[in-house]
Parts: structure tokens; C-alpha cells; sequence
């Protein structure tokens, strides 16, 4: 079954008197469980298209089917609740809460998204998928006290704090040396293999995309190659 179907998505910016298109009728279908690398060069469009299936931007043009529901046209709102409910995001600046414990940063999304746990129900969750991610002993630890990778560990459990259908990767590993590059993939096809979270990863390393399952290349904002690892 396809948990995300695109069917001709476009996405033009307007500067000034000036139509850029960034993505030129998309076509794409997901599965649930997959694992799916885009890849390409800087202004490729891989990041803008990673915004539109995060429901953090709308397309131009065209339908975008998250399980069988239409949600490109939807508000604000609209998007936000489907990002709470559904989706969880790492970046690759970690985006965490300097003079704030891991695991505050963790639990903090279920603030918003799960009234009816209680503060210790958080903080059981949130302990679970710090211990999930390998940093049991590191849950009071403030980010400046981590490593990049501990740092980026600590993002990926603020993602599956929410037990999300689907997780998107924006370059999760630009600010890793090799061997933590390697540990984080590792990490990723563990949620996507055990845990049966489908994985979107947006890279323009080979080497990291080759980890997935799937590989979608995209230039000037179209799919040129779309193959099985």
C-alpha cells in the first residue's frame, strides 16, 4: 500500500517579476516501510520536495496523497496537525534547545501533540527513546555537552517521540566525520527495518544514499533515475 502518492507536483517562486520553477511535475509513490534516499546536487529541488511531503511547504500544482488523504491544499493548520500526528523530522543542524537536558528536548513535542499523557507519562517515553538511541546515560546532558553525533541522536529520538508513520532526514549526517555518518545510517535502517517506520532521506552523498532501499535522483527539479538498492 502507498503511504504517499505525488502525482505531477510543481513549485514555482516568485522574485520580483521572475517565475523559478524548482519542481516540474513530480510524480512519485511511496510505500509504507520503505526506505527512500533523494539525491542530487545543490538546486536540485531534493530539499524542496522533502518540505512539501513534511507538509512544511504546499506545491504550486498538483496532489500530494499522504494514506489516501489529499493534504496539499490544506492551511496552515491543516499541515501542522498532520506534522504532529504523522510525521517526525531530523535536520542537519540538530535544532535543539541550548541550556536544556536531552531529555527535555526530547519530550518537548508531546506538549503540543499529547495532552492526555501525564508529565511523568513524558518522561517515561522520552527516557525510552533516549535509551532507544544508545544515550541512557546521557539524559541530563545539555547539548553542549554532546558530541555532533550524540547531539544528532538526541533528534532522532525527539522524532520518534511521536511514534510517526514516516520520518524525514534533511542531510542528517553534513555535520558528521565518517564513522558517526555510519553509525546514524546505521541507526536510521534499524527504525525503518525493526520498528517498520518508513524513511526519507535527503543527501547528496552517494555513499549515504546507498544505504537505503530505494534511490530517487532528481535534476533541476525532475526524477531522472528512480531505482532498488
Amino acid at each position: 500500500m502507498n503511504l504517499i502518492s505525488l502525482k505531477n507536483i510543481c513549485k514555482t517562486y516568485i522574485v520580483g517579476d521572475v517565475k523559478l520553477p524548482v519542481l516540474k511535475s513530480i510524480s512519485l509513490d511511496v510505500k509504507k516501510g520503505e526506505m527512500l534516499a533523494l539525491t542530487g546536487t545543490s538546486g536540485s529541488g531534493k530539499s524542496t520536495l522533502m518540505n512539501i511531503l513534511g507538509c512544511l511547504d504546499r506545491p504550486t500544482s498538483g496532489e500530494y496523497f499522504l494514506e489516501g488523504v489529499e493534504i496539499s491544499r490544506l492551511d496552515n493548520d491543516g499541515r501542522a496537525d498532520v506534522r504532529n500526528k504523522k510525521i517526525g523530522f531530523v535536520f542537519q543542524s540538530f535544532n535543539l534547545l541550548p541550556r536544556t537536558s536531552a531529555l527535555e528536548n526530547v519530550i518537548m513535542p508531546l506538549f503540543y501533540t499529547a495532552n492526555h499523557l501525564s508529565e511523568k507519562q513524558m518522561l517515561e517515553r522520552g527516557e525510552q527513546m533516549l535509551e532507544k538511541v544508545g544515550l541512557k546515560d546521557r539524559m541530563m546532558h545539555e547539548p553542549s555537552q554532546l558530541s555532533g553525533g550524540q547531539q544528532q541522536r538526541v533528534a532522532i529520538a525527539r522524532a520518534l517521540v511521536n511514534s510517526p508513520e514516516i520520518l524525514f532526514a534533511d542531510e542528517p549526517t553534513g555535520n558528521l566525520d565518517s564513522r558517526m555518518s555510519e553509525e546514524i545510517m546505521d541507526m536510521f535502517c534499524q527504525i525503518n527495518e525493526c520498528d517498520g517506520v518508513s524513511v526519507v532521506l535527503v543527501t547528496h552523498e552517494p555513499e549515504i544514499a546507498e544505504k537505503a532501499k530505494r534511490v530517487v535522483r532528481l535534476i533541476d527539479g525532475e526524477i531522472t533515475d528512480d531505482r532498488i538498492i
